[in-house]
């Protein structure tokens, strides 16, 4: 790689006289301590919670909130992960992008330390037990947290909790935050805040019923003394952050003049709201431009089923009709008016506002972003998962359409083009990577031998219920047929009339 200078500690000061442009840390790093501890550093961590916990070292007396990188993970991937990060000392880019092609590079310098979980569990257990640590966030995706659909139960009984709590070594992050709370209780130490920091309705909430289900399982007393000392406040997230292929990640260290192993890409656009609630104290998070407010459900509610689903309406038939990424997909006109006449008129009646956001700009919003052609994100990372994404993005908008008698053509094509997707080959014969490790062997059974309606009674979807509401099966195989007998084109140039 040319003209690039390789990215650690030491090698800072070079790197603002190659490139002076580049934005460094302006902190003292050898200060810092690990006051925050993150579970699952993927790319959108290290453009998000990272980057605003980055702004809060920026302030006085904000040594103590620096963050301890962990991964769970045992994949060559993981492991070439903990590795990059160990050369570079935590440090890695984020370049931000605009649609009219502005780039500002930033080296972030937040992250001081990462732990490999299967190399070490032990070294994990013991940094979440240490006083120093108050909050511990997490962006596990939004199928990590083990919730059965249909019950609205943790799933105890899922191979790796079930062999956990059989005494197993740990895995999951629930088996690490239980047991360090174990250890901080019985040696007097009081609990941490466990922020989600993942795409789900309530999502603290949902944390805390994964926790405390899997602490009931370990000791009841251990449960109700963690209901009392750990807070799980709720948090909206916003920010989109592509995967980077090599030949991106090549072009991004030559603009910045940095050989960082594992550069980040970023829209300029960000957003995070979370509830005021931690029980051990925090970083002063509103001068970093996070919104702190007692409640956050209306802009969980918007930005999940306007963003998050118009996300999951453009990936299907996106790639069913050739597409790779979402700039290309939302160049198609059609698929740009789905996305539109979706918020319009399903999402948008449907939703309570807060007050001073106008609904109108936001779906405006939205469809600008996804517009941005630097932002390459690529479609199968958006419909990656889909059986557990489609549920957590549509259940309160799908059942109160059907509730209140609206058409419900739009989500029958979407769940359509889902079936036809898990077929992995789209109109012009190519291929494309399916990756659902939610479906069971059940499920595909069920979608590879029922009639094209099964896929309505996938375990991931009966908590929508769908096969009993007759309109929306009647819907589905409507739509179904036009697509078996026109194409997903035409079936959607019908929608977009």
């Amino acid at each position: 790689m040319m003209n690039t200078t390789p990215l650690s500690s030491a090698t800072l000061d070079a790197l603002q006289h190659h490139n002076p442009e580049l934005a460094l840390p302006g902190y003292d790093r050898s200060k810092l301590k690990a006051g925050i501890a993150h579970i699952g550093v993927g790319n959108f961590h290290r453009v998000h919670q990272a980057a605003y916990i980055d702004q809060c070292l920026h302030l006085p007396g904000h040594e103590e909130w620096a963050i301890v990188g962990i991964g769970l993970g045992d994949s060559e991937q993981a492991q070439a992960k903990a590795a990059a990060f160990a050369e570079q000392d935590g440090l890695y880019t984020v370049t931000e992008t605009g649609a009219d092609g502005s780039a500002n590079a930033r080296v972030i310098g937040a992250m001081i330390d990462y732990l490999h979980a299967p190399a070490d569990p032990e070294a994990v257990l013991e940094r979440l037990s240490d006083p120093a640590i108050r909050i511990v966030t997490l962006t596990i995706t939004e199928g990590g947290y083990n919730i059965n659909e249909a019950s609205g139960e943790f799933r105890l009984s899922a191979p790796e909790v079930a062999t956990e709590l059989a005494g197993g070594t740990p895995r999951t992050a629930f088996a690490y935050i239980v047991e360090s709370l174990r250890r901080r209780r019985a040696n007097g130490v009081g609990g941490y805040t466990v922020v989600s920091c993942d795409n789900l309705r309530h999502n603290g909430d949902t944390a805390r019923l994964a926790v405390l289900s899997y602490a009931q399982a370990v000791d009841e007393e251990l449960a109700d003394w963690i209901a009392a000392e750990v807070a799980f406040p709720n948090s909206m997230v916003d920010r989109i952050a592509p995967g980077i292929p090599a030949e991106q990640a090549e072009a991004l260290n030559s603009a910045s003049g940095v050989n960082d192993q594992m550069p980040a890409l970023a829209e300029p656009y960000t957003q995070w709201v979370i509830e005021d609630r931690f029980s051990a104290g925090r970083p002063d998070l509103a001068a970093a431009g996070v919104e702190l407010l007692d409640d956050v459900t209306q802009h969980e509610a918007i930005k999940g089923r306007m963003l998050n689903a118009s996300h999951m309406m453009l990936a299907y038939p996106g790639l069913l009709l050739g597409y790779r990424t979402v700039p290309e997909a939302m160049a198609d006109e059609e698929l740009h008016t789905l996305l539109h006449n979706f918020m319009e008129h399903d999402a948008m009646p449907l939703l309570d506002v807060p007050e001073g956001l106008v609904l109108d700009d936001y779906k405006n919003s939205v469809l600008e972003r996804f517009n941005n052609p630097a932002i390459a994100d690529q479609l199968t990372r958006v419909a990656h998962d889909g059986a557990a994404k489609i549920p957590v993005f549509y259940t309160a908008t799908v059942k109160a359409m059907l509730s209140r008698g609206f058409n419900c053509r739009r989500v029958a094509f979407l769940l359509a083009c889902f079936r036809l997707y898990l077929n992995g080959l789209d109109a012009r014969g190519n291929r494309y990577e399916v990756n659902e490790p939610r479906l069971s062997n059940a499920d595909w059974s069920l979608v590879r031998n029922g009639p094209p309606s099964a896929i309505l009674d996938i375990s991931a979807f009966r908590g929508l219920k769908l096969t009993q509401h007759a309109r929306m099966v009647t819907t589905y195989n409507s739509v179904w047929m036009a697509i078996t007998r026109s194409g997903v084109r035409a079936t959607l140039q019908s929608l977009v009339k």
